[in-house]
């Protein structure tokens, strides 16, 4: 059952394929805090008939609780969640949504804070900024799209951060845009980073900060969309030790999936691998790590593992659940 019940207030055209949409709750009470990074899970109509949710970040002030802002790219190649938000939706509409989650919050432990977003990524991290600014905090954010006139939320990014934020057109080709390694170099004790974006940003924003030495516990990422299933994967069999069960998990479906269908209780959110939430312990097997949450100790020492979105190496993986 969804938490809330929010009204489209307003819904304008932020580039050729990005709108933004003001939420408030559709019986004028004061909507739940957030802190930044948060997102919303937004239930959708698919075009197969059938209901769905997705997750959006909040791009708004966090202390502002009169109303939500969403960003939402309308994907060509999408399973339908984005075609329902742009071409179903008109102002006035009321939708169901959750209360806001967060597995991308600031750290309390930074000093000094860099945020990097690419394209629709800018959604959280323009809440860091503006929850940053508005404390007095330490950033500086670094803001990439193809051209202007596709930079989504390009006047909020410039008023908020003023001169914290610098801002990137690079034609498409990456290579014309953040010169990464110049950023992530000699990097000061006491700073975060925070990317957001499409996944070649984030993995290479990652493999530079991974080369220039920064601790794994400052680099802090998020995704919107979860790994794609390879098109290689076989079928495998999990063991889970508390039943003695064997179940097949096909290639095609993630073994949360499975262990969902056959009734099991396990706890889970997001389905991407970037809560954690459905984390368990590996007993048996070699397993291939997908998710973007663990760190290398919690997979190598606590042996723990994402069945939303990792399967094994062999065929086999034996799980303490």
């Amino acid at each position: 059952m969804s938490d809330l019940s929010l009204k489209i207030e307003k819904i304008s055209q932020q580039t050729s394929n990005v709108k933004a949409y003001v939420l408030t709750s559709s019986d004028g009470a004061a909507l739940p805090e957030f802190t930044a990074g948060a997102h919303i899970d937004v239930m959708v109509d698919l075009e197969d008939g059938s209901t769905d949710k997705r997750s959006y970040s909040l791009a708004s002030d966090p202390k502002d609780t009169s109303a939500y802002t969403l960003g939402i790219l309308r994907e060509v190649a999408g399973k339908g969640g984005s075609a329902f938000m742009h071409d179903k939706l008109v102002e006035g509409a009321v939708i169901e949504a959750s209360n806001p989650k967060n597995h991308f919050p600031l750290d309390d432990e930074a000093e000094d804070n860099l945020l990097i977003a690419g394209g629709i990524g800018v959604t959280p991290i323009l809440a860091m900024a503006r929850s940053l600014s508005a404390s007095g905090a330490k950033f500086n954010m670094h803001y990439a799209a193809r051209a202007p006139e596709e930079m989504a939320f390009k006047a909020d990014v410039e008023a908020v951060c003023g001169e914290n934020g610098h801002l990137y057109f690079d034609g498409g080709d990456p290579a014309k845009g953040i010169n990464l390694k110049e950023l992530l170099s000699n990097r000061q004790g006491g700073l975060h980073l925070f990317v957001c974006g499409p996944a070649g940003l984030i993995e290479a924003v990652r493999t530079m900060a991974t080369e220039q030495g920064w601790p794994e516990n400052t680099v802090h990422y998020e995704v919107f969309k979860p790994a794609e299933l390879d098109g290689e994967d076989t079928e495998l069999e999990v063991v889970l030790t508390e039943t003695g069960e064997t179940i097949t998990v096909p290639a095609d479906q993630t073994i949360l999936d499975v262990m969902l269908d056959k009734g099991m209780d396990i706890d889970y959110d997001c389905k991407m691998g970037i809560c954690g939430l459905c984390a368990v312990k590996v007993v048996g097997g070699e397993p291939d790590h997908r998710d973007f949450v663990l760190t290398e100790d919690e997979r190598e020492d606590e042996k723990l593992f994402c069945p939303c979105i990792s399967r094994a190496k062999g065929g086999s993986i034996t799980l303490e659940s």
